[in-house]
């Protein structure tokens, strides 16, 4: 049992002792407190005993310990060899012997079921399992699945405790059957395809606007991806009710957005955080480019030959010039009663006409050149 007379010959042991007429230096008086190895067996073995004598008879002792004594090396060892409680038979280790009892006792052991994938049957619901879209969980799946960088050239780690299939997304939720059941519960809130349109040529008909969207799956902390807002709009120029001038300028508006091959408009949206404001701003662009085209400005009117975006056999000086020189041909041979419109349905201004507009569109290649020459040469009954 702890009594004074061990404090006593504890201070007795730490006080440093100096010759008589001597001071005590000044950098030894200095507060220290007592480390923290011999602090806790001090506080285990005594205060667990008597507290109130721990309080009266420890304050004495302790005030000199930490404002005048700095314990030396020797002094350390003393302390820790008298009050350690693994030295002093008559101090009970109480923390070992709970620690041993609970231990033995078991009574704070939790068994550790069998996984799930043991009680598990052939014929077993799988809907009940993964219901919706939920993290791998090893012991729900009764699947050898391994994943992982195989470890000196064996086989990659299974399937317990394996971070990597935690990673990545699964569709242990969306296999065949579960789809199954999922169209046929929801078959009763959808319509049945409209009979007429039986073929992609009707469809294009009636719904000549296309949108194009995608949707991108990726491993990652969230299942948002950027690209997934873009919205793309296609529709033909021919599906427009559009007349010359507003095809003319809906094309001059568009720009490169037109291809002239295939008359195929299309239309990029990305501006918008979402797919719904993109979606939106591309109808809302389709339908003033519609508009817009439909108008006619005063300097529009003013536009010569020179201006036009290409070249326009009616009403040009080509079509004026070429029904003088007929008339005047037919006037001389005394051919009457031959009018303009006779001219122009002939099959040789047709030709020329034909010649005359590739030329000035697509140039001066070599097989227009010569579709030109021989149209002039049958017009004039040169060959």
């Amino acid at each position: 049992m702890f009594n004074l007379a061990i404090f006593s010959q504890l201070h007795i042991l730490l006080t440093p002792r100096f010759p008589s007429g001597s001071r005590i230096p000044q950098q030894e008086t200095r507060p220290v407190a007592i480390p923290a190895p011999f602090a806790l067996p001090l506080r285990i073995s005594f205060s667990t005993h008597r507290p109130c004598l721990w309080r009266r008879a420890m304050a004495a002792p302790l005030f000199p310990l930490r404002q005048t004594v700095r314990p030396r090396l020797w002094t350390l060892r003393t302390l820790a060899t008298v009050l350690s409680p693994t030295s002093d038979p008559q101090v009970p280790n109480t923390f070992t012997a709970e620690s041993n009892k609970t231990l033995k006792s078991g009574k704070n052991r939790k068994q550790i079921p069998n996984p799930r994938t043991t009680k598990m049957t052939v014929d077993q619901d799988w809907m009940s399992v993964y219901p919706a879209a939920a993290p791998f969980k090893p012991s729900a799946v009764p699947l050898p699945v391994r994943m992982g960088y195989p470890v000196e050239k064996g086989v990659p780690p299974a399937k317990e405790g394996n971070l990597e299939l935690l990673k990545i997304p699964n569709f242990l939720h969306l296999t065949p059957v579960a789809i199954k059941k999922h169209c046929a519960v929801l078959k009763d809130f959808c319509t049945d395809w409209p009979s007429a349109l039986d073929s992609d040529e009707k469809c294009e008909k009636h719904f000549p606007i296309e949108i194009e969207t995608a949707d991108y799956v990726s491993a990652g902390p969230s299942i948002y991806n950027p690209k997934a807002r873009i919205v793309t709009l296609k529709v033909r120029l021919s599906s427009l009710n559009l007349d010359d001038h507003a095809k003319k300028k809906f094309i001059k508006l568009v720009g490169e957005r037109y291809c002239k091959n295939t008359d195929l408009l299309t239309i990029t949206t990305d501006r918008c955080p979402l797919r719904r404001q993109n979606y939106d701003y591309a109808m809302y662009l389709l339908t003033v480019l519609y508009h817009e085209s439909w108008k006619t400005e005063d300097w529009e009117k003013k536009k010569t030959e020179a201006d036009m975006e290409e070249y326009i056999w009616e009403k040009s000086r080509s079509e004026e010039n070429i029904l003088n020189t007929l008339l005047q041909i037919k006037a001389s041979e005394k051919t009457s009663g031959v009018t303009e419109e006779e001219l122009l349905g002939s099959e040789e201004i047709k030709n020329y006409k034909k010649s005359v507009v590739a030329l000035k569109n697509e140039g001066d290649t070599e097989n227009n050149l010569f579709q030109y020459k021989e149209a002039v040469k049958k017009l004039l009954n040169l060959t």
